[in-house]
């Protein structure tokens, strides 16, 4: 009798629809969390691929810092449009303009921590009872605590220590009124992974993650982008160099590597040889070492 075995990148896809579809069957009002990031636009993908040929039932939510990547607002606004699905936006500009968050000083400053107020603010104003994020446990400690259904309290906060077990993928998303969920259909990819299912489907990223000459200033060993919102020491000087970007975020932290890989089959090769963590470059992780799981457990992503 022949047996019937699949692809790992077809495992990890299976996995990955089932908890998604498991969302749409227990919740009444979830979204997806999506940043323009790959791991937001893998989720996206899946969903697409889960609910098929129908649209994708929920809409997509975005906490816009006001500090992004030009391409990645347009590569966002493209995508909506092409998936003919709705937008939620929170605005962390709004969240200082109304007073509910101050605005971080100095060189360091960063507006991350800040979309925490909003992301919480935009769920509890939307009735959101589950937002899904693209986060996987190979990128962070914090991360790897994760379940697949992530209860939240009714102050949006995480506790690690009061997740519900998820024997044979049995998922619990019950709640009580003004709790509510985070789902990580990705949670057992790596980026490897991620990047071969990129390649293997052909899905559009932005051109942030190719090589490409870019103005760039070095700071605590990695290369921030050049831009508006950097304040400069007298010491630094901008230069211009052959940057990809391995994830990204609020343009104000997010560090890139000089590179060649300009193409997904040399972002793979690339990837496959290195030994640091993709977050590695970005500056609100280095804060402390739980700067993550602080953040976490206050209600971020």
């Amino acid at each position: 009798m022949s047996k019937y075995y699949l692809n790992y990148l077809d495992e990890l896809e299976s996995e990955a629809i089932f908890v998604l579809r498991e969302v749409w069957a227990q919740f009444e009002n979830p979204v997806i969390l999506f940043s323009g990031g790959k791991d937001s636009i893998l989720v996206t993908h899946l969903a697409k691929k889960a609910f098929y040929p129908a649209k994708i039932p929920f809409p997509l939510m975005h906490v816009d810092t006001g500090h992004n990547f030009p391409e990645t607002i347009k590569f966002r606004d493209d995508i909506i449009k092409e998936l003919g699905v709705n937008l939620i936006v929170g605005s962390v500009q709004e969240s200082i303009d109304d007073g509910r968050v101050a605005e971080e000083k100095g060189k360091n400053a960063t507006r991350n921590a800040l979309q925490i107020t909003t992301l919480l603010d935009a769920i509890e104003a939307n009735k959101v009872d589950c937002a899904i994020g693209g986060g996987r446990r190979d990128e962070e400690k914090a991360r790897a605590k994760e379940r697949f259904f992530s209860h939240r309290d009714d102050f949006g906060q995480w506790d690690p220590k009061n997740q519900r077990p998820e024997l044979w993928n049995i998922f619990n998303g019950k709640h009580f009124q003004g709790e509510h969920f985070r789902a990580f259909p990705i949670s057992n990819w790596t980026e490897m992974d991620v990047w071969n299912y990129i390649k293997r489907e052909n899905i559009a990223i932005p051109s942030l993650y190719f090589a490409h000459e870019r103005e760039v200033v070095r700071r605590e060993g990695t290369w921030i982008p050049n831009s508006e919102f950097l304040t400069l020491e007298e010491h630094e000087e901008v230069v211009v160099k052959k940057i990809r970007f391995r994830t990204l975020g609020d343009i104000t932290i997010t560090g890139g590597d000089e590179s060649d890989a300009d193409t997904l089959e040399k972002i793979a090769a690339e990837v496959a040889g290195m030994r640091n963590t993709e977050r590695g470059n970005r500056s609100d992780d280095k804060r402390s070492e739980s700067a993550m799981e602080d953040r976490k457990r206050q209600g971020y992503f």
